[in-house]
């Protein structure tokens, strides 16, 4: 009877043994898979960032910041073009009710843009941004994008977020020029926007 329970028990403990062996592989291996995620998560952002950081820095090339505001809509309306969007036509002007670009997006969908051709020391503020919003309504157009030389408040970029407006900043422009495509742009929804301390700050 003895042997019988000491037979048991040595088999319990063995099990026993077994399940705390599995549960800390269990455990470590998690612990790799997280650390190797976290690593490749933070190698795309890295890579993500200096890509728009290049960007921005052919942007210098592209004279942007020497152009009329009128010039600007035009250079703008040109990128559209080349990224395949149809139907471009700058209608910005004195009264030109928050929209300077209207087309239609490769794959059909509708827009309108607003663009700011601004020194760096300015950011566009909120109002700015509520202002391309009535316009899209107005519009009846499927997207609207604002376009800027310049950054945004952090109050800007979040009304354009909170109702769906896409924004394409300084270094978002110096990717586009750089050869990024307008949908793709759009669908960064403003992300990547270099540190404040580089550029003049301005309320929003």
């Amino acid at each position: 009877m003895f042997s019988l329970l000491t037979g048991r028990w040595g088999i319990s403990l063995i099990l026993l043994a077994l399940v705390l062996v599995v549960l800390s592989l269990g455990v470590l291996v998690h612990r790799v898979w997280t650390t190797h995620r976290r690593e490749r998560e933070g190698d795309v952002a890295w890579r993500r960032e200096d890509a728009v950081a290049r960007g921005g820095r052919r942007l210098a090339d592209s004279g942007v910041d020497d152009m009329t505001g009128t010039a600007f809509e035009e250079f703008v309306a040109d990128l559209c073009r080349r990224d395949g969007c149809t139907r471009v036509r700058r209608v910005g002007g004195a009264r030109d009710d928050g929209v300077d670009i209207t087309g239609l997006l490769p794959d059909g969908r509708s827009f309108v843009i607003q663009c700011k051709r601004y020194s760096q020391k300015r950011a566009i503020p909120g109002a700015a941004v509520r202002e391309l919003i009535g316009a899209l309504t107005h519009a009846g157009a499927d997207v609207a994008v604002f376009v800027t030389t310049t950054r945004f408040t952090a109050h800007a970029l979040e009304t354009a977020r909170a109702n769906g407006v896409p924004v394409v900043h300084r270094d978002l422009l110096g990717h586009w020029c750089a050869g990024a495509t307008l949908p793709a742009l759009i669908a960064l929804d403003g992300a990547g926007q270099g540190p404040t301390r580089r550029r003049g700050r301005t309320g929003g």
